[in-house]
């Protein structure tokens, strides 16, 4: 996922360990793992609420139903219907990915002011 390695990790430990102390650590350990928990859970959450899944879905379908069209369209015959067909599933698609991006933002602005309203 972080494609950290060895030697960042045992970085991040030794830094870890000297800033917070050796008596703290445990505790400090265990707040960043339920912060990671919460956020994986609001991510998931707003994904759920904003669709996010059902988008991605219907993409890989509209992707494949393209595709499928540019592959039966005729190269002799009559190409700018495809493309106009093309063009106006890729205005679908844009729009689908604004509305979708506005909610995620307005979720990313509410996740940021709950963790800043956080405190160990």
């Amino acid at each position: 996922m972080f494609n950290i390695g060895m030697m960042e990790l045992i970085l991040v430990l030794l830094v870890a360990f000297l800033v917070v102390g050796p008596k703290d650590l445990p505790k400090v350990a265990r707040w960043v793992a339920r912060q990671i928990k919460s956020i994986r859970r609001l991510v998931r959450e707003v994904k759920k609420e904003t669709g996010w899944d059902e988008f991605t879905a219907e993409f890989r379908d509209t992707k494949e139903d393209l595709k499928r069209t540019f592959e039966e369209a005729d190269v002799s015959g009559d190409v700018r219907d495809a493309a106009d067909e093309i063009s106006k599933a890729a205005c679908e698609v844009k729009q689908s990915v604004d509305s979708v991006r506005k909610d995620v933002d307005g979720a990313a602005k509410e996740l940021r002011g709950e963790i800043g309203n956080t405190s160990i």
